[in-house]
């Protein structure tokens, strides 16, 4: 493994928000580098292909670049294709591919300007004075615990729905991304079935697409058993519970649309503090988002802990700015 040098700061996350903070680095004149540990957006880029957007284009905004698309609410390619363009034309400095397996500080705590960090990647070390994370939400699925969840027919992430044309499907899960993969793979040609924990379909789905769930369910093109959840997952069957007791159906593919949570542990083998209750929201100054460990600052949903549906990326552009700020005036301290 090599050592590269040193910078003012490291950004974990090469996500929307991690570009915003990037680019209000530039701004202030501090050295900077992006480790993401996929692709540019690697979170954006896993989402399903058809994808739209519950936001209009220009909330999607960063750095003040303009984002035009075809439709007021864009797509995943639309927002793909953003991003990529707000990086290239702005020279972004970041290293995709290289995912941060540790954070460790190396001085005392009582002179914040000289305090530095390693942080070590799976292809490099690097040292920093400030860490920005904005590692997002996307990484880590809510699992099913049931026996059978291993097998290769059972996903966490739905892609496209040609994939599953003409196959017997189940979709665990109700809200934005169950629902939507319910009705595309449907209209794919797959018989689809929807097990949900819950006793309708999720309040938070978009408001075009509920309608259309709630028809399909009522006119029997796609079958919903509510207040139920899975038992068991085999080659070729289910196991459910219903309010009507156990039931066994012919199964080829599930999609297991049940969420996803923040690697709050990371966090936490830094240093951070998290509250006790079921939240666990990082301890931060809202002022200045600075955590509990000096000179490590939190950006866009990581915030929010568990809460994964408080802050999105119109309402996290902020957050970069109130960063680059606070470190920009330690930098300006220190030089003085």
């Amino acid at each position: 493994m090599t050592t590269s040098h040193h910078f003012t700061t490291i950004i974990i996350g090469g996500g929307p928000i991690g570009l915003a903070c990037a680019l209000e680095a530039e701004k202030k004149g501090i050295d900077y580098v992006i480790l993401e540990k996929g692709c540019l957006v690697n979170s954006l880029y896993n989402y399903p292909v058809n994808m739209t957007f519950f936001s209009t284009s220009e909330r999607l905004e960063i750095g003040g670049v303009p984002f035009v698309s075809n439709n007021p609410k864009p797509t995943r390619p639309e927002a793909l294709e953003y991003y990529r363009r707000v990086a290239a034309a702005n020279r972004v400095k970041l290293n995709l591919f290289e995912k941060v397996t540790s954070i460790s500080r190396e001085t005392n705590l009582k002179e914040p300007e000289r305090i530095r960090y390693t942080v070590t990647t799976t292809k490099k070390v690097y040292t920093a004075t400030h860490i920005i994370i904005a590692t997002g939400f996307y990484d880590i699925p809510y699992l099913l615990n049931v026996p059978g969840e291993q097998l290769p027919k059972v996903t966490h992430y739905y892609k496209d729905p040609h994939f599953y044309a003409f196959e017997k499907v189940i979709v665990v899960g109700a809200n934005n991304s169950g629902v939507d993969a319910a009705l595309e793979t449907w209209r794919k040609g797959a018989e689809v079935t929807m097990v949900i924990r819950e006793s309708q379909i999720g309040e938070r789905v978009k408001y075009w697409v509920r309608p259309d769930i709630e028809n399909r369910i009522k006119e029997g093109s796609i079958k919903a058993y509510f207040n139920s959840c899975i038992n068991e997952i085999r080659e070729k069957e289910v196991d459910i519970t219903t309010p009507a007791g156990k039931l066994t159906l012919a199964n080829d593919w599930l999609l297991a649309m049940t969420g996803y949570q923040p690697d709050l542990d990371f966090l936490r083998r830094i240093g951070i503090n998290l509250a006790s209750d079921e939240i666990r929201k990082p301890q931060y100054d809202e002022a200045t988002h600075e955590t509990n460990v000096p000179n490590v600052y939190l950006a866009g949903v990581i915030c929010g802990g568990m809460n994964t549906h408080r802050l999105f990326i119109e309402n996290s552009r902020e957050h970069a700015e109130k960063i680059a700020a606070t470190i920009a005036a330690r930098m300006s301290r220190n030089t003085a």
